[in-house]
């Protein structure tokens, strides 16, 4: 197995690989060079050679028909399950992938959820918050093989890698003013940020850039903006070049952003570039250039590979958990941890047990008034309800084609929300409509059609008889689907805009909960007046502080980000204005975003409304917005109120966008523009104004809403090809400042052991040429005794690094001030501060504590510390470690860091009653057992404390499902299941985590 990594690693002559380029280190993704000796389809080994054939008589075309492979078994196959059988016959040399893998899977209808097969994805996408452990422990693992004998040169990804720097944002500057002070950290600005100012930036004239035949500068006024109709003049936005019709300059507050980040984060900048230097087939996509999914929907996706005169279908899985998102596209992808990654990186197969595949049947076309935010809202709360998690969604139905590729991609995006493992929307004509919109060539797409209609994975909408069979059928009506939010805690809690101000008012009432609030009825109307800026305003429960539309979901349909864009229009006509103290913000998923809504003429109106564009990059979603003013954070705290937040992204636990917002929303991004208007959440839209014109006159939000027509003529008119053309032209002109960024090139990272941002992990410390036999857990102690529902969030260090943190201790030792902290996502290639940062949310419920706080008790002692402070205390004393939790442990977003933060602290294994099944992978992937109550059973019922000492013993012969016997110091015996599925999770547990497993194989 060595032997075949080795070979997967080197270069498709065999030769050493070369060093790429220093912007893209590969072609674009329409030009394939890449090649590796497990694709090769004439190695002797393969058993399905009888299949390759040429398309069309082209010998320079060839694809494994696996339509011929089983008949009608093949024909009732649903499309996932078809390309899940392409790759294994693919990629079949009867070692790591088995004739038997194949023919399990075209017998998808007996076998589904009884065998495990394995999945060579074609290529691997990561972002930067979870891309950075996955390089950080590649680079260790080369200094480990190398120190244990072995040929770091070896040590290279065996598939396409990209990596896109687009969790680093964070909003210095908004509305052209600084919002919080600029940051360093991590290395010096190009220029000193003391020169950096807070006015207002004036229109200016700039001329276009690579541009030939240019008359003169852009001009910056009335002449620049498409037709002049629009009234409102309004500095400071994108605009375009009359000649061109190309953007011209951004935005300072852009510009600003994106200074300020390179200098924030340039240690892990430099280590991302020499990580794109030194590592075979890794790209890196610089700062400000977009965010994951967005990039790997608009450019990195192919649709059909074909390399050397080879095709096969485009699929991928990703460190980012949005990666589902280009199932819209057709494409077969989804997010996993980046130890999973990391395995296919050094060409490893995922497994995953042959899942099984829900159908959901769309028929109808929703109302109007219904964005695509509503119709993701209804269809997640109707699979989560259908009990969908672990499987495969796809869809079907007249009502499919009516849907563009844009709802598509939203809907896909969402399915982390309700535990699918993807969703998916086999090519259609649609697809190929939006293909050739995007740049595809006209031969790359008729080539394209051809194969995948040889294969049988183009559906036909016309012929309802050649749809597939699946496991089960959901059917839903999109006509039925009305205007929701979700909130004011939980994605799945959805809200009727008909029913907000009623359920807000329950929420009030309510016990404090999953939606309760718990305010004193008398209480439940307090004003607190506030001064702001020179004038008194009027803060109360409900009343919005955040507003956001930002680059998640939703941002990669245009019709909800113009419908954004026209109601501010209408709003500011009728003159309608945000009060100030509201932090808003627009991030798009890219610049193509910007791009349609600054040519459409709709991006001034956001500004004027203070939706300007601050940067490209998650922001709010993940914690990283600007502190409030401080006289609205005090009006806050001394009313008590239930402020909120608004925002058109996908998670809104409670105390994520900030500590004193307790009530968050999420809402299409027109629904977004409403409720900052309106000022707050405590409001019927059908009956109360958004506000009053300066005749008097109310405003509703009937008046500014815009219809569907003027959505599609405006969508028509703007969301064009040119687009996906200069985002192109972005990506492959590479970033300035990323170009001139120095790194670099040895074959091992040099480490700075003065570094906070980089640090050589610890994982492979104890690592030994074969693994030892499993040891018993004795006398652990538990660190945290949690609830239901734990997800994480509540585990998984993100956001801010609050100053009297376990991981602020450790930076201000090392000469840092809370300035410099940075975020913990920019953190993240340092284990010693994610250490730290584990289970250091606020809203960690402790049932040892009895509220909310990052703080357990040390039980030897009975000190109540830091849960770092505890870990490292029993680390000390010698003493094992487990966590008490109940009910799905582990829901939320894959993060890497929910296994390796508890496995440094110490944590052995974790009990629960039911675990969320992405976590639970990642638990076992670092060395963590996970054991289950028995059914019926969990702590309470078995009369545990959680003070108790456990023990556990693993036989050598561990295998799936085995139950096994724990004993307390205090007597009491009972019996938990070990908690894995197949044959390579006991494997990989056996070797101590997956990282040590993959480690070993190149020795």
């Amino acid at each position: 197995m060595a032997k075949l990594i080795s070979s997967l690693a080197m270069s498709g002559d065999g030769s050493a690989p070369t060093a790429p380029s220093l912007s893209l280190p590969r072609p674009p993704p329409h030009v394939e060079l890449i090649w590796s000796p497990a694709m090769d389809p004439a190695r002797p080994e393969c058993p399905f050679q009888y299949l390759i054939e040429t398309l069309n008589d082209n010998p320079e075309k060839k694809f494994y028909n696996i339509a011929k492979l089983g008949g009608t078994k093949y024909d009732i196959l649903p499309y996932s399950i078809r390309v899940l059988l392409e790759t294994a016959v693919r990629n079949c040399d009867g070692f790591l992938v088995k004739k038997e893998d194949a023919m399990n899977i075209l017998d998808w209808k007996t076998k589904q959820n009884n065998v495990e097969v394995p999945f060579y994805p074609a290529r691997v996408l990561l972002q930067d918050f979870t891309g950075i452990p996955a390089m950080v422990d590649f680079a260790a693992m080369r200094e480990a093989v190398k120190n244990l004998g072995g040929d770091p040169m070896k040590v290279h990804p065996a598939c396409p890698t990209d990596l896109t720097v687009d969790h680093s944002l964070q909003i210095d500057f908004s509305k052209c003013a600084i919002q919080n002070a600029p940051n360093p950290g991590g290395g010096d600005l190009q220029r000193p940020l003391a020169k950096i100012s807070p006015h207002k930036a004036q229109p200016r004239k700039v001329p276009c850039r690579g541009q030939t035949g240019c008359k003169g500068p852009c001009d910056a006024g009335e002449s620049s903006r498409n037709s002049g109709k629009f009234s409102a003049q309004i500095e400071n936005t994108p605009i375009l070049c009359p000649f061109h019709l190309q953007p011209v300059p951004e935005p300072e507050t852009v510009l600003k952003n994106q200074e300020v980040e390179f200098g924030r984060n340039r240690e892990r900048l430099q280590f991302f570039k020499w990580g794109s230097k030194v590592f075979r087939n890794v790209a890196v996509i610089p700062p400000g250039t977009g965010m994951a999914h967005q990039m790997n929907l608009e450019y990195l996706s192919r649709v059909v590979f074909e390399i050397k005169d080879f095709l096969y279908p485009d699929s991928v899985v990703g460190t980012d958990s949005h990666t589902t998102m280009v199932n819209g596209l057709g494409i077969l992808g989804w997010g996993v941890g980046g130890i999973e990654t990391e395995a296919v990186m050094l060409g490893m197969p995922v497994a995953l047990t042959l899942p099984e595949v829900v159908g959901c049947e769309l028929t109808g076309l929703a109302s109007p008034l219904a964005t695509s935010i509503d119709v993701v809202l209804s269809i997640t709360k109707q699979l989560r309800q259908a009990g969908v998690a672990g499987k495969f969604v796809e869809f079907f139905g007249t009502g499919v084609s009516q849907l563009s590729v844009a709802d598509r991609t939203t809907i896909a995006n969402m399915c982390p929300e309700y535990g699918a493992i993807l969703s998916f929307f086999p090519v259609d004509n649609v697809t190929l409509k939006h293909l050739q919109h995007t740049g595809f060539d006209k031969a790359k797409l008729e080539s394209m059609e051809a194969y995948l209609k040889a294969v049988k994975l183009f559906r036909n909408n016309q012929i309802s008889s050649e749809e597939p069979e699946y496991t089960q059928i959901i059917q839903i009506d999109l006509s039925s689907i009305t205007p929701y939010v979700s909130g004011p805690k939980r994605p799945q809690d959805r809200v009727a805009i008909t029913n907000m101000k009623s359920d807000f008012q329950a929420c009030l009432n309510e016990k404090i909960g999953f939606k309760g609030f718990q305010i004193a009825t008398e209480k439940q109307n307090d004003i607190v007046p506030v001064e702001y800026e020179g004038n008194e305003y009027r803060l109360s429960h409900g009343s919005v502080v955040i507003a956001a539309v930002i680059s998640c979901t939703n941002n990669c349909n245009p019709s909800v980000m113009l419908a954004a864009g026209l109601l501010a229009r209408k709003a500011v006509e009728a003159g309608l204005m945000v009060k100030p103290y509201i932090r808003t913000s627009l991030s798009p998923g890219s610049g193509m975003v910007t791009h349609y809504l600054s040519s459409s003429g709709v991006l001034p109106y956001l500004s004027k409304l203070g939706f300007e564009v601050v940067g490209y990059g998650c922001s709010t979603c993940v914690g990283n917005t600007a502190p409030l003013p401080e006289a609205i954070r005090n009006a806050i705290k001394q009313g008590d109120l239930v402020a909120c937040g608004v925002l058109s992204g996908n998670k809104n636990f409670e105390g994520r966008l900030c500590d004193c917002v307790r009530a968050n929303y999420l809402a299409s991004p027109p629904l977004v523009v409403a409720y900052a208007i309106a000022g707050t959440v405590n409001i019927d839209f059908q009956t109360e104004p958004l506000g009053i014109d300066p005749n008097g006159k109310n405003i509703y939000l009937h008046d500014v809403w815009p219809t569907r027509e003027e959505l599609q003529q405006v969508e028509e008119e703007y969301v064009i090809s040119s687009m996906f053309k200069e985002l192109k032209e972005k990506m492959e002109k590479g970033n300035k400042r990323w170009n001139f960024l120095e790194a670099p090139e040895s074959v091992l990272f040099p480490w700075d052991l003065k570094s906070t941002y980089i640090r050589c992990p610890s994982f492979f410390d104890k690592l030994a040429k074969e693994p030892v036999s499993l040891q018993p857990i004795e006398n652990a102690h538990v660190l945290l005794y949690l609830g239901d529902s734990v997800t994480t969030d509540h585990i998984s260090p993100a956001g801010s690094i609050a100053r009297n943190s376990a991981a602020a201790k450790y930076l201000t030792n090392k000469g840092l001030t809370p300035r410099e902290f940075n975020s913990y996502g920019a953190r993240r290639g340092n284990d010693a501060v994610m250490t730290r940062g584990t289970f250091a949310n606020i809203k960690l419920l402790n049932k040892f504590i009895g509220k909310p706080a990052p703080k357990t008790v040390h039980l030897p002692s009975g000190q109540m510390l830091d849960v770092f402070e505890a870990a490292e205390l029993y680390q000390k004393e010698g003493i094992p470690l487990i966590i008490l939790a109940g009910k799905k442990y582990g829901l939320g977003s894959s993060r890497d860091w929910t296994a390796k933060g508890p496995f440094l602290l110490g944590v052995k294994a974790v009990i629960a009653e039911s675990y969320e099944k992405t976590h639970k992978g990642h638990l076992i992937g670092i060395g963590i057992a996970p054991l289950q109550f028995l059914p019926g059973e969990n702590a309470n019922v078995l009369g545990l404390t959680g003070k108790e000492q456990f023990s556990v013993s693993f036989p050598q012969e561990l295998f799936p499902g085995i139950t096994l016997d724990i004993k307390t110091n205090t007597g009491k015996v009972f019996s938990v299941i070990a908690s894995f599925e197949n044959n390579v999770e006991t494997t990989i547990y056996k070797h101590g985590g997956i990282l040590n497993y993959v480690a070993r194989r190149f020795l």
